[in-house]
């Protein structure tokens, strides 16, 4: 993969993260930040005043600075916008920052030199990871203050992560005998102008999205097996006539999750006439959430292959101070895609009542000795006090604006709040399926000798091997944990 050359997907991005020489400057993309360097510099050297370059910047945008003074410019504009609060973001996020960073600079439209661009990369190389607190931007000049807190170790300033610990950047710098960089003209504009921190929270957020949405459709199919629902509702027929793309794959999904099922076959002769929405509506509730997925996908993918800094540098005799670091593209798909997550735990928790209510053959709470135990009783609580707070996070950021820079800036996005907001969300989601696969789990229990279709069976399996049928009340909140984990690692089949 070449940076500022070819398309990145956000799945690229990913796999850059483990293993940094993926990516590459290639002759081409030299060429491009070598020539956009120079154009800079041919107009520090004329006489035009240009935002950035010899200009201070927001309100200050018509102060003339001269260009002896060009260095100190943007050292001070760097130190001044490391405002940021909060705990450290992960580390991976600043990696996926680094790498968007990087892209976008090799398209050669920023004027930031060669070397420090290379640097990024070897900083990226040697996991040299600059610690970025979480709060602080308003997604609107791009992510100012994150991105501050990026770049502040190209100055020897700041706090890196290296392995798992954290140091002073400049303890790091000499162990490597790497020195500080003096940054030319336009390079800290270029360096902290830009989304990639709003980017970084959607390209991790769509890693765990994408996992979550296969894996809730699995968890509602283990739900049905155990509640001996209906596979009616999923029959292409009934979704060819309402052609979504996400309610027609997740209703295909489900009929091969319930394929070959004995629960199945022995609802056939019974009396019911329909199930409850959370069982039924399972392909047009996920389906939503996951055209919200490929929205959010689509919208990322492009920002990630953008230019989002300015002023833009086309040639040395013309730039555009314009408006391409605003936020906004990225934060109303993100407060999509949170209120799309929520949803999935929104129904995830009715279907887990409903397997704790004692109809069609399971015991109420999931247990035969109820009274003396209390079965599976307080985990549903957990999880209605979880999707109760995705409710309270479902509140869109983007929907808020505030005046920043003396009234330069006067509408922002918020994308970054939008972004965290969206990954907290996805945790929250982690926990609220541990309960429903628990109670599944517990609830297929009681359709013994009968089996589930194949892939069910191997997930029932998985879950068994960390969590043991519920006999007597124990402490359970260690299996919802258990579950959890399993969820993070990924250790579910969930390709139907």
């Amino acid at each position: 993969m070449i940076y500022g050359v070819d398309v990145f997907t956000f799945h690229d991005v990913l796999e850059i993260c483990k293993k940094p020489n993926k990516a590459k400057l290639n002759k081409v993309a030299k060429e491009q930040i070598l020539k956009s360097q120079k154009n800079v510099q041919k107009i520090v050297e004329s006489d035009r005043c240009v935002y950035g370059i010899n200009t201070g910047f927001g309100p200050l945008c018509d102060t003339k600075i001269s260009a002896d003074e060009t260095a100190q410019l943007q050292y001070n504009l760097i130190i001044s916008h490391a405002v940021g609060v909060g705990k450290p973001i992960d580390k991976e996020f600043s990696k996926i920052m680094i790498i968007a960073k990087v892209h976008a600079l090799s398209k050669g439209f920023s004027g930031v030199s060669l070397e420090v661009i290379e640097r990024l990369i070897l900083m990226l190389e040697k996991d040299i990871i600059p610690v970025v607190p979480e709060q602080g931007s308003v997604g609107a000049s791009g992510d100012l203050a994150p991105l501050a807190h990026l770049v502040l170790p190209l100055l020897g300033l700041g706090q890196v992560w290296e392995g798992d610990e954290i140091f002073e950047t400049m303890d790091v710098l000499d162990r490597h005998g790497l020195e500080p960089l003096v940054l030319g003209p336009k390079e800290g504009l270029g360096l902290i102008n830009g989304t990639q921190f709003i980017l970084a929270h959607a390209i991790k957020g769509l890693e765990k999205f994408e996992y979550l949405l296969n894996l809730a459709d699995m968890t509602a199919a283990m739900s049905i097996e155990a509640y001996r629902g209906s596979e009616s509702p999923f029959k292409k027929e009934l979704h060819d006539i309402r052609p979504f793309e996400g309610s027609k794959k997740v209703a295909a999904r489900m009929l091969k999750f319930l394929k070959g099922s004995e629960n199945m076959k022995a609802h056939e002769d019974c009396e019911r006439v329909q199930d409850p929405y959370s069982m039924r509506c399972v392909p047009q509730v996920h389906g939503a959430s996951r055209n919200a997925f490929e929205h959010l996908k689509m919208m990322a993918e492009t920002e990630l292959n953008s230019v989002t800094d300015n002023p833009i540098i086309l040639s040395a005799e013309e730039s555009i101070s314009g408006g391409n670091f605003h936020g906004q593209l990225m934060a109303l798909p993100l407060d999509y895609a949170t209120l799309a997550a929520a949803e999935l735990g929104n129904i995830s928790d009715r279907r887990s009542y409903l397997l704790l209510e004692g109809k069609y053959g399971l015991p109420r709470l999931l247990t035969e000795s109820s009274g003396l135990n209390s079965g599976f009783m307080i985990p549903q609580y957990t999880s209605a006090a979880l999707v109760t707070e995705n409710k309270t996070l479902c509140f869109p950021a983007s929907a808020d604006s505030i005046p920043t820079s003396l009234g330069q800036e006067d509408h922002v996005s918020m994308g970054s709040i939008s972004g965290r907001k969206f990954n907290q969300v996805l945790g929250n989601l982690v926990n609220i399926l541990s309960v429903e696969l628990m109670f599944a789990a517990q609830g297929l229990e009681f359709r013994r000798p009968s089996k589930c279709s194949k892939i069910i069976e191997e997930n029932f399996a998985i879950i068994r091997s960390k969590v043991k049928k519920l006999e007597d009340d124990r402490l359970i909140g260690k299996d919802m944990l258990a579950i959890a984990e399993l969820i993070n690692e990924r250790k579910f089949k969930v390709e139907a």
